[in-house]
């Protein structure tokens, strides 16, 4: 009677783990070496946790490429019998001897490992480390894909929403280069309704690795978002005619943009309002009716910073002394609440456009004696090293690019 064959191994055979690593070089790029020591290492590690006993014995694994065969081996060198003290990486003579009788003392005797015992063990640890390969390649790629897309609009598809702490997840992009999204509650605008399954426009602040893949962070609340809407919208913007100089945002109530054109014959303000005002009309929608002021960039200080307090009306701008970002301005006395704002918001919003501390005053206000100490306050509160270095100034909120 015929004895029963035995069962190869289940999984991969180091023929078919051979292939895969080609496989894996040719359409992933993966390089074919570097995926081979982690399968001998896998191996190697696999089979010293199944034989602790023989921990401290020379494993080594041989690579045939040529063959497409991984051969596993206890690399022992031959002693002579009074200097023999290592039973796991030495042996006598005698025992050598009785392998072969072609080995001397300094010879290294390699050791077979049982082949089955192999096979399961090269089958089971080299089929992990290619999955486990496949894995980290997909998680490169959609790396790669969106890390090229930082500081872009990218539209997600809103997946869920965390009842806990009104975080939503979006799966952005599609088919394998797709990727789940967290924008956190602090990142959506203030009142803006989110479902599952709506289409939402996100600015990418940043993509970082984690051990679950690649973790894009995004925002709706981000100036950028404003300025990529803008170079979407307007062509002036996008092939560089307009520059879009500082923005400063409070999302979902109010936004402020300096523009510049170093063509005289281009209106940066009329590129970006659009003819009948349909360019900065379809943001406002996109923006969910976010207003939107767009003023001209100057580098004249006091002409820019009356020109940020629109719509009020400036009369007059005191700067304060050299290397201090403080000044006055001065608006008639029915437009002081309008330059202020609601809550201050349009003050606020000029100051951190343009980088300066801006006190607003009526027409009929009138100065005290100490009125050529106006600024000596601010000045008090420049940090020493600014004080020392005027040069050094704080710039206007910067927009990413």
């Amino acid at each position: 009677m015929r004895g029963k064959k035995q069962k190869e191994p289940a999984g991969m055979n180091p023929g078919e783990i051979f292939a895969a690593l080609e496989l894996l070089e040719q359409e992933r790029g993966i390089p074919k070496e570097a995926m081979l020591e982690k399968v001998i290492k896998a191996i190697t590690t696999a089979y010293q946790r199944d034989h602790k006993d023989v921990e401290e014995e020379n494993i080594v694994v041989e690579a045939d490429e040529v063959h497409k065969e991984l051969r596993m081996f206890i690399r022992k060198t031959v002693v002579d019998e009074e200097d023999y003290v290592d039973p796991f990486n030495e042996m006598s003579l005698e025992e050598a001897k009785a392998i072969s009788a072609r080995y001397e003392i300094g010879d290294v005797v390699n050791i077979p490992v049982d082949k089955m015992e192999f096979g399961r063990i090269a089958a089971g640890n080299g089929k992990q480390v290619i999955i486990q390969g496949l894995r980290e390649a997909e998680r490169g790629k959609v790396y790669d894909e969106f890390n090229s897309k930082q500081h872009e609009i990218l539209t997600g598809v809103v997946s869920r929403i965390d009842p806990r702490n009104g975080a939503a997840s979006l799966r952005i992009g599609t088919g394998a280069e797709s990727t789940e999204a967290l924008l956190l509650a602090g990142e959506q605008v203030p009142g803006e309704p989110l479902e599952e399954g709506m289409h939402v426009k996100v600015y990418v602040v940043d993509v970082r690795h984690s051990t679950r893949g690649p973790q894009v962070l995004i925002s709706r609340t981000h100036p950028g978002l404003v300025k990529r809407l803008f170079e979407l919208e307007v062509p002036e913007i996008f092939d560089g005619s307009v520059e879009v100089r500082s923005i400063a945002r409070e999302a979902g109530s109010r936004t402020k943009m300096a523009v510049w054109s170093r063509e005289e014959n281009v209106d940066p303000i009329g590129a970006c309002v659009g003819p009948r005002g349909q360019r900065v009309a379809s943001i406002v929608d996109e923006l969910r009716g976010e207003k939107i002021d767009i003023i001209k960039w100057s580098e004249d200080p006091a002409e820019f910073i009356a020109a940020a307090l629109a719509p009020a009306d400036v009369v007059e701008v005191r700067m304060a002394e050299e290397g201090v970002k403080a000044c006055r301005c001065v608006v008639p006395d029915d437009q002081l609440s309008l330059a202020i704002g609601k809550e201050g918001q349009n003050a606020r919003l000029a100051a951190r456009l343009t980088g300066y501390k801006i006190d607003i005053k009526p027409q009929s206000y009138q100065p005290g004696e100490d009125e050529d100490d106006l600024f000596a306050a601010a000045a008090a509160e420049r940090p020493a090293a600014l004080q020392e270095e005027p040069e050094d100034e704080e710039a206007p909120e910067a927009v990413e690019e």
